[in-house]
């Protein structure tokens, strides 16, 4: 048997006939940038999460990006990020020219640890990002408070959480914006590039409108420099259609978490992400550790059980920020992570015998 880490046909298949709708009538429309498609589904991802507004754009990067760009951040600005997170979290505040300030993660979570947020503020901190990392939702309370006694801003990077519940809110709703990314692998993914920012706040989201799209409200009327970042008619009707199925395609990430947690906890070795109780995560992935990580990645590899490293490289020791001068040692949790994370295959599509075989094969490797 074969398991593939990520399987993208299974999903357009279960789907086909409503994603081949959606192409024909947007093709048929002649309209191609923004328009009725683009609003339908902002409105309707805006309804899904909670938020009173949903503004689309070109990809997850950009949608942090604009949203620090609308709140005026820029030179000078510190913003509080994860040390422990994918390089676009760290990439939008650099575009918007703001100063990077590493917070470790929780060891057990991985997430973003909020009791070391507060030592790392300076009278420059303009916001804190948080990333919901694997689809699980980072404790919000902590960070809103920690905020609002300093007056910062609070911006969610829920790229991997779509559904993630945080004490029975939606994940997107918990700061002052959300920065989404819709890349074909997320739990709602498009066929190509999108994102999406999602606030309360009716002033940003009209920043980050005006900014989308060339700093312009009116065709070559240019308020302010801008950006091209608009989601295409296309991705919004794929999108659309998806939406309807994510809390179905959720709950079965969920099952599957659930036989793994059960079956692995007791392995030799091998370490589960912690999940608290405030959290229900969307399980985007299953994330392992263990001390020889490359070995059992190997292992794994021998019986062609598709796996990924969610990341390798932490941000900081990326030749990307060598200018920053950051060394090995400096971040010493999040580089215990790098060195022990392993995703193994999971999602909606994920036969329950392809599920028993990446279990068996680990207890096995793992209890010989």
């Amino acid at each position: 048997m074969t398991v593939p880490i990520l399987e993208m046909k299974s999903p357009y298949l279960e789907l086909k006939q409503e994603l081949d709708e959606a192409y024909e009538r947007v093709m048929l429309s002649g309209w191609y940038i923004l328009g009725e498609e683009v609003d339908s589904f902002e409105a309707e991802f805006a309804t899904y999460t909670g938020a009173k507004y949903c503004v689309t754009v070109g990809n997850g990067l950009e949608a942090l990006h604009l949203i620090l760009r609308a709140y005026g951040i820029g030179p000078g600005d510190e913003v509080i990020v994860p040390a422990n997170t994918y390089i676009a979290t760290w990439l939008a505040v650099s575009y918007a020219g703001g100063v990077l300030v590493p917070v470790e993660p929780d060891p057990s979570t991985y997430n973003i640890d909020p009791n070391r947020i507060e030592s790392a503020i300076t009278p420059r901190t303009k916001a804190i990002i948080a990333v919901h990392l694997y689809g699980q939702a980072v404790d919000m309370d902590s960070i809103n408070q920690v905020a609002k006694k300093y007056n910062l801003r609070v911006v969610e990077d829920s790229a991997q959480a779509h559904g993630s519940l945080y004490k029975n809110r939606k994940a997107g709703t918990l700061g002052d914006a959300s920065g989404w990314s819709f890349y074909p692998g997320k739990n709602l993914g498009a066929l190509g590039d999108a994102g999406a920012v999602t606030t309360d706040d009716p002033d940003l989201a009209d920043r980050v409108r005006v900014l989308r799209n060339y700093g312009s409200r009116v065709k070559y009327e240019n308020e302010v420099q801008g950006f091209n970042s608009r989601l295409d008619p296309l991705q919004a009707a794929f999108l659309k259609v998806k939406l309807k199925y994510l809390d179905d395609w959720n709950a079965r990430r969920e099952m599957a978490a659930g036989r793994y947690r059960s079956a692995l906890q007791s392995a030799r070795d091998l370490v589960l992400q912690t999940v608290p109780e405030y959290c229900r995560p969307c399980w985007h992935q299953f994330v392992i550790r263990h001390p020889q990580r490359d070995w059992l990645m190997n292992e794994l590899k021998q019986h062609s059980i598709g796996t990924l490293i969610h990341y390798p490289i932490p941000p900081h020791l990326s030749k990307a920020y060598q200018n920053m001068s950051f060394k090995k040692g400096d971040f010493p949790i999040t580089e215990m992570l790098a060195q022990t994370v392993l995703s193994i295959p999971i999602g909606p599509h994920f036969k329950d015998e392809e599920q028993s075989f990446v279990m068996d094969t680990l207890i096995r490797v793992l209890c010989p």
